[in-house]
């Protein structure tokens, strides 16, 4: 059995006089590729921006690779977000500039080769990039620090199915391969043969968790699964 890589205890999140996330409690292996799914409004960004140490208010205990979320975490912690969060005017050289100062584990001379390989330019401007272009700038990036966790927050929204297999490949080939990943999504089918294990989330609520194999037992697939436990 894999050590415990995350750890969340009784953690509960709350807006205003609105709950977000309800007494979660999760033991996350490392070395595993994680589905956090769930219809959109359930609480997965909330969830994966504490994990980011974004938010900070929030109830209960998380650990990851044994630390408190703050300093050490963010560390050993590579995000990408739903939206896009490069400077438009930067160019990937610039890019990759900012990301090889900032961060210790950054691989640059692997961020050149990946560029490369998927034919992005260094010298144009992040705005006059196409849309696939820049989400795989933008995982590019954030595969190429050498993380322990790795957290994506809908990377395949929005993108046509060619280029979410490409975006899932990418992620797959080129994490630090004792990480374990967590990707967030509402897009279930996309994902089964990609995941090791899977969370159902349903309004701040984690309704299921475990295996894949486990999780779709008694069902022809994981899509029906997820279904199943959300009727």
């Amino acid at each position: 059995m894999n050590a415990t890589l995350l750890s969340i205890q009784n953690l509960n999140k709350g807006y205003d006089r609105t709950q977000i996330l309800h007494n979660i409690n999760l033991e996350i292996p490392s070395n595993k590729i994680i589905g956090l799914l769930g219809p959109n409004g359930v609480g997965k960004t909330t969830l994966i921006k504490i994990l980011a140490s974004l938010l900070n208010q929030y109830n209960g205990k998380i650990l990851i690779d044994g630390h408190k979320l703050g300093i050490e975490s963010k560390k050993i912690i590579s995000y990408l977000p739903d939206t896009s969060y490069l400077n438009e005017k930067w160019d990937a050289q610039k890019i990759l500039d900012f990301f090889k100062d900032f961060f210790e584990d950054f691989q640059y001379s692997k961020s050149l080769k990946l560029l490369n390989q998927f034919h992005i330019p260094l010298n144009k401007p992040f705005k006059s990039l196409s849309k696939g272009t820049k989400e795989k700038l933008q995982l590019i990036t954030t595969l190429c620090r050498n993380a322990k966790l790795y957290l994506f927050d809908e990377p395949i929204a929005g993108v046509d199915p060619l280029a979410r297999q490409e975006i899932f490949d990418l992620i797959l080939q080129n994490r630090n391969t004792q990480s374990s990943v967590i990707i967030s999504t509402h897009l279930v089918s996309d994902i089964e043969k990609y995941v090791d294990m899977c969370i159902f989330i349903k309004e701040g609520k984690i309704i299921k968790f475990g295996d894949v194999q486990s999780i779709k037992q008694n069902y022809m697939n994981l899509e029906e699964a997820f279904k199943g436990s959300f009727r």
